[in-house]
């Protein structure tokens, strides 16, 4: 039987790694528009990094959900997340049709989720429900 914690710890990466997932699709399914947003915030070489952003979302989301270089992975996400908070949630500058607010904000949230991604990645070992512990399984 699993412990409380571990099926909280479980719930708490799937949820992170939906956090990735999601907007990792959606910068396929509307790629010009978020191309836009980085080029509004002075991106350069926007589609190369646009590529390389919905590819890690996608795949590292799914890495975490399925529980799969977890630490690796989260530790990656925390360092991606520090580096669009900085280019792209940069409320101390204006730009024009962008809300301070609202980048505050994303700042902020996102400050919150690195939080996340950091204890996550400060677990050592394998974590219940994931396919890093299948896998260490199999190979005992």
């Amino acid at each position: 039987m699993n412990s409380p914690n571990e099926t909280l710890g479980a719930t708490s990466r799937c949820l992170l790694g939906l956090y990735f997932l999601v907007p990792g699709i959606s910068k396929v399914t509307a790629f010009e528009a978020n191309a836009a947003y980085m080029d509004l915030h002075g991106m350069a070489f926007v589609p190369f990094f646009l590529v390389v952003t919905l590819v890690l979302q996608i795949g590292g989301g799914l890495f975490l959900i399925i529980g799969y270089k977890v630490r690796l992975t989260a530790l990656m996400f925390a360092a991606m997340t520090l580096v669009i908070n900085i280019v792209m949630h940069d409320f101390w500058n204006v730009y024009e049709g962008l809300s301070q607010a609202q980048e505050t904000q994303n700042f902020v949230k996102n400050l919150a989720i690195m939080a996340g991604l950091l204890l996550l990645g400060s677990v050592q070992g394998e974590q219940p429900f994931s396919l890093d512990k299948r896998l260490s399984q199999q190979s005992s």
